[in-house]
């Protein structure tokens, strides 16, 4: 093991359902590669394996939804990471979402989400980052606030038993 593969084994990042919408068709995935990537202007990235469909439509996309998830709601990380499209599986049949005005699509029961316009395509090696301007924000109902629901997060080390519903390498 590398000092690098000791670093990144140390790292348990938050999870995230990523939706894209273009042409029609929608697809989602979960990932593990996320971040705020500035403060001013304030950009998010996620970064889409090109073996995903969900990749594939957010090629032809304007925006993402990008979505946290808890603890508590693991089968809907198992739904979204651990099947694909490319069967044939409508992933948003299975749960509660609503088309935005501007065409993205958003998990209902997310306890926090965001929708970002695309500035930039970053080619990464297997991954492409998308750069996303935030445009607007919500979040299930739970505690009053915007975005509640609140409950720990669902991380890496809750979702690493689930199965990829796409080659990974």
């Amino acid at each position: 093991m590398t000092g690098v593969d000791a670093f990144l084994e140390r790292l348990d990042p938050e999870m995230y359902v990523v939706t894209a919408a273009a042409g029609g068709e929608r697809a989602g995935c979960l990932v593990g590669f996320a971040s705020q990537c500035s403060i001013s202007p304030l950009r998010f990235v996620v970064w889409l394996s090109k073996v995903n469909r969900t990749f594939r439509v957010a090629e032809r996309a304007d925006r993402l939804a990008v979505h946290l998830l808890t603890r508590d709601q693991h089968a809907l990380a198992v739904l979204f990471g651990g099947s694909t499209g490319d069967d044939g599986v409508d992933k948003f049949a299975h749960v509660p979402c609503t088309r935005r005005q501007d065409g993205a699509v958003v998990l209902d029961d997310a306890p926090a989400w965001f929708i970002g316009r695309i500035v930039l395509r970053a080619d990464g090696g297997d991954h492409v980052g998308f750069v996303l301007d935030p445009v607007e924000s919500g979040g299930r109902a739970g505690d009053g606030e915007q975005g509640g629901g609140r409950g720990p997060l669902l991380r890496l080390t809750d979702a690493v038993a689930i199965t990829p519903g796409h080659p990974v390498d």
